[in-house]
């Protein structure tokens, strides 16, 4: 999608996000994780940013640093909705104060794509029963920015239960005043910078 400048009046137009819901279970299992990242993605349409989410372990994507791992691989398909996109979201659950094994693969995968994703936007989104939030939001968002997607201010949103609790995220009812705000932050300032850099791309290297 195309912003354009008419004078010194910016007109947008709808933005595409992919959120990647990076759960360790297969649909039709509910996913707390695939849940924040579905409200951020309801959050970014106030912003003229429409999408979808893609629950990774619905697919068949391999372990690999490259494109097209063969025989069957479906993160090319994924890959080609992320590169038809301004915007990505990585949805995660914490493992062990990590992140959870499928976005690591992702992570991986995205490797291959190492500076072809410039003038991108990306965020993370986090949800767990324990501590570990910051520190899944700091190795995402590295991964991510090495790549080479840009990340703007406050860009996560994250929900922790108490430590050793049994308590997910889609059971807690909703939270305005903590992470639904963060959430508004998140998609407010990611679709602001994704489309400042769809009228403004970064310049050739």
């Amino acid at each position: 999608m195309k912003v354009v400048r008419p004078g010194k009046r910016l007109v947008m137009t709808t933005l595409r996000a992919v959120v990647l819901g990076c759960t360790l279970k297969k649909s039709p299992a509910e996913s707390s994780a695939e849940l924040l990242g579905r409200e951020v993605l309801t959050a970014l349409a106030d912003h003229d940013v429409d999408g979808e989410v893609i629950r990774v372990v619905d697919h068949d994507v391999r372990f690999g640093v490259s494109v097209d791992e063969g025989d069957g691989d479906e993160w090319p398909a994924i890959r080609a909705k992320i590169m038809d996109a301004q915007i990505l979201i990585i949805a995660t659950p914490i493992w062990m104060g990590q992140p959870s094994s499928v976005c690591k693969m992702v992570l991986e995968r995205l490797d291959a794509d190492i500076s072809k994703v410039f003038g991108k936007v990306a965020a993370v989104a986090v949800v767990g029963n324990e501590d570990g939030a910051h520190h899944v939001t700091a190795e995402v968002l590295q991964g991510l920015n090495d790549v080479g997607f840009t990340i703007a201010g406050a860009a996560s949103t994250y929900w922790v239960g108490e430590a050793m609790g049994g308590l997910d995220y889609k059971d807690a009812g909703p939270k305005p005043d903590t992470t639904g705000a963060a959430t508004k932050t998140l998609a407010a300032n990611a679709a602001h910078l994704a489309h400042l850099l769809a009228a403004s791309p970064y310049p050739s290297a």
